[in-house]
């Protein structure tokens, strides 16, 4: 099996949660069965989103292309990532490095296609709305991305920002609203696309029609590092 490198601390929690992620996902019976990962923890990385909207602000480039070129030394034979916004220099990223480097993105839409669905709703900060990375990843697979209206996109930036990373729990009555708005308008699933919104549905049953874009992260490393896929994690959305 090949082993997987993690560019991590985008945010702590959503990485070690894709840790613990790939290792349920994993079919194995033994501590030797399980892939050899290693975990580069970086929060000092700068806020990505905050660069997308504001370029002045310093770029989280640098310091996640250091991140991949010493996991390659390192041994990594497959990169991720676990924040969907820091996708939007995937083309610099995976560029620097001779390893396979995941797109969780693209990812995300294989595992819709996979189930059938059609049109999406995406929570994602701002930066990742703003740049397309979604609307446009999904319709070079013939997927339809939905975004919520600019109340909505305030709501799951609060979930994001004032709740999760600062520590605190959700706001159910937003996240409810925004998922209702983007169901009111056709959307057949909903993407959690940001690592953060995870947690989300770690906490709390979301019910059917959510696609949480880093369980597909998780299912993407196991396979791509030759791993063994447990079989219930072979469908990730009903």
């Amino acid at each position: 099996m090949k082993t997987l490198g993690i560019i991590g601390g985008l945010g702590p929690m959503a990485s070690a949660y894709l840790l613990q992620l790939i290792i349920e996902m994993t079919d194995a019976k033994t501590d030797q069965e399980h892939l050899d990962v290693i975990l580069f923890d970086r929060p000092q990385v700068p806020d990505r989103t905050a660069h997308i909207l504001d370029p002045a602000k310093p770029s989280p480039l640098p310091s996640m292309r250091d991140t991949a070129q010493t996991l390659e030394r390192l041994g990594a034979g497959v990169i991720c990532a676990p924040c969907v916004t820091s996708h939007c220099f995937y083309p610099e990223l995976a560029a620097s490095v001779s390893v396979p480097f995941l797109h969780m993105v693209e990812e995300a839409g294989r595992e819709l296609l996979a189930a059938g669905k059609k049109r999406a709703g995406i929570l994602a900060t701002t930066g990742t709305v703003r740049t397309r990375l979604f609307q446009d990843a999904f319709a070079r697979l013939g997927l339809k991305a939905v975004v919520p209206d600019e109340e909505g996109q305030g709501y799951v930036m609060s979930l994001i920002y004032e709740d999760i990373k600062a520590g605190r729990p959700a706001d159910p009555v937003k996240f409810q609203a925004v998922s209702e708005k983007l169901f009111a308008q056709g959307c057949d699933s909903i993407v959690l696309g940001c690592t953060e919104l995870s947690l989300i549905k770690k906490a709390t049953p979301l019910g059917h029609g959510y696609l949480d874009a880093l369980e597909v992260l998780a299912k993407r490393c196991v396979q791509a590092c030759g791993g063994p896929l447990k079989d219930a994690c072979q469908n990730l959305i009903t």
